[in-house]
């Protein structure tokens, strides 16, 4: 084997092996320093959405998966497999499901973290709820209002008769004494007894997932900036981050200061007759009101249509702004006089064959001409004696000042090999590039806002799910034996099942497809 030529001779055949010079090594590639900490990394390319990931990730895990005791589980598991990394037996295992939970131990570290977190928040351990804080309730203050346990002696029979008849006390919170406060951290648990406790999360999850959902996706839209920084394009910038960023908090944002606002404004008092947020944002959409439905605010109407028709007029901007820009630019590049013969920039005969698609050839060469300059592109020439492979050659364009381009001539990247005509900006290639964007970006806003909804069902389903295992496995078994022996003998195998339960269905099969939809959200 040659290792300068890159050829090896098996049997009469050649194989060679040629490095073929790229754009740039892929947006997310950067090395890992494990010998620093795990989570220790140089990015040294464009910016990438990978550091955040790390934290968004899990997160929104947690969000579907939040469970003091099912977090805990997950997290010791996760550390034990941490600390005990460097055992040969560990890296020796050949099972592919274990590769596959070691491989991801880190991960799954912060997955059970946030799940504790969250579980937290949710006031849910293996289904119930705990009483870290004093309630922010108060049930004697109700009943004594209700009748259910008067003070005086002589209305106990009153008492008694009252009971019968309602067996579910309403607590009302404009009744004084009643509500003293909110709960210091997370949902009260005086919520667990509810018999309306369902109908409580469901909005609570809900209205969570919709703000969760739009400010990730905006997040997403802002990263695109250092993107476009990074690369010097800065008119990209006013082309399409800030008509992104105006369609999605014009429609989507609105929605969520919708839900703030009816929280920070509807008191307990006029709880009744609050309006719907569902109905006046269908409303916004059709420009039209509901005498029913009252307005939040006043000129409520008048807002919501000038949002929409802001939102609808970045429709355009984004879909012609960005080509319009570039075929201006590259006329304008084409018709500048340089003091030499021909145009401004001079294109010679091109050797070697075009390795990338036309296709993004031609976006990748409006790219570069958004970032201010011509690119120098590196062809494949021969190297003079037949059987050698052939070595990368630049020098294939004259920039305006009659130097080549390169790092030293204008800034420019360089791009793969192509043929001459692959330097000609093709318009129809460009305006059909940015058409399936804005309506991939115009459709993702509202299909992506729905498919955040997911937090919310996979939420509800988990903590349900959790419910129906404790009811029908450990409350038998506590029921079962009143004796401290009897209860000991039956409680042994039922805790068993439970435990098996717990982690091959809940653990094993909720948490990976919490996993499989955290993934689908970050796709």
């Amino acid at each position: 084997m040659d290792q300068d030529q890159g050829c090896v001779v098996l049997g009469g055949l050649c194989s060679c092996r040629a490095n073929v010079p790229g754009l740039d090594l892929g947006p997310t590639w950067f090395p890992l320093r494990m010998d620093r900490g795990w989570c220790s990394h140089s990015v040294t390319q464009r910016p990438t959405a990978a550091p955040y990931t790390i934290i968004t990730f899990p997160f929104l895990f947690a969000v579907m998966f939040g469970d003091v005791g099912h977090g805990l589980l997950m997290f010791l598991f996760a550390l034990a497999m941490v600390l005990a990394e460097n055992q040969p037996a560990m890296k020796a295992a050949q099972n592919e499901i274990w590769q596959t939970f070691f491989g991801g131990r880190y991960l799954l570290l912060l997955m059970g973290l946030f799940s504790v977190y969250t579980g937290f928040i949710y006031n849910e351990c293996f289904s119930r709820a705990s009483s870290i804080f004093p309630s922010g309730w108060s049930v004697a203050a109700m009943a004594n209002q209700s009748g259910w346990s008067p003070d005086r002696p002589a209305l106990r029979c009153h008492s008694d008769a009252f009971l019968a008849q309602h067996t579910m006390l309403t607590l009302d919170p404009n009744v004084t004494g009643v509500f003293l406060g909110p709960y210091p951290f997370g949902i009260d648990p005086i919520w667990s007894l509810a018999a309306n406790h369902l109908s409580f999360l469901n909005s609570f999850k809900m209205k969570m997932s919709v703000i969760l959902g739009v400010v990730h996706m905006a997040f997403g839209v802002v990263l695109g900036v250092f993107n476009h920084m990074h690369f010097g394009q800065r008119p990209r910038l006013l082309l399409e981050t800030l008509p992104e960023l105006t369609f999605l908090l014009g429609l989507f944002g609105y929605l969520v200061f919708l839900v703030i606002y009816k929280w920070l404004r509807v008191s307990a008092a006029n709880a009744a007759s609050a309006p719907s947020i569902l109905i006046h944002f269908i409303n916004m959409f059709l420009f039209s009101h509901s005498p029913t439905n009252r307005p939040l605010y006043p000129q409520q109407e008048v807002v919501q249509a000038m949002l929409v028709v802001l939102a609808l007029a970045m429709v355009p901007v984004l879909l012609l702004g960005t080509p319009l820009h570039l075929l201006c630019r590259h006329r304008h590049r084409r018709r500048r006089p340089t003091g030499r013969k021909g145009a401004a920039w001079e294109e010679r005969p091109l050797s070697g064959v075009s390795l990338t698609p036309h296709f993004l050839l031609a976006w990748r060469v409006a790219g570069a001409l958004l970032a201010g300059a011509l690119p120098t592109l590196p062809v494949l020439a021969p190297a003079g004696r037949q059987g050698r492979v052939a070595r990368p050659a630049r020098c294939i364009c004259r920039g305006p000042g009659g130097g080549t381009g390169g790092r030293g001539g204008g800034g420019a990247a360089a791009l793969p090999a192509l043929t001459a005509p692959i330097l000609q900006l093709v318009p129809s290639e460009v305006f059909m590039h940015q058409a399936i964007h804005t309506i991939e970006f115009c459709l993702g806003c509202i299909s992506n806002t729905a498919s955040y909804l997911r937090l919310w069902a996979l939420s509800l389903a988990h903590a349900q799910l959790s419910e129906v295992l404790w009811a029908m496995v450990m409350r038998i078994g506590l029921s079962l034996g009143r004796e401290v022996g009897v209860a000991a003998v039956v409680l042994v195998p039922i805790f068993a099942t439970f435990a098996v339960m717990t982690v091959a269905i809940l653990l094993v099969m909720e948490g990976l497809s919490a996993f499989l939809h955290a993934l689908r959200l970050h796709w």
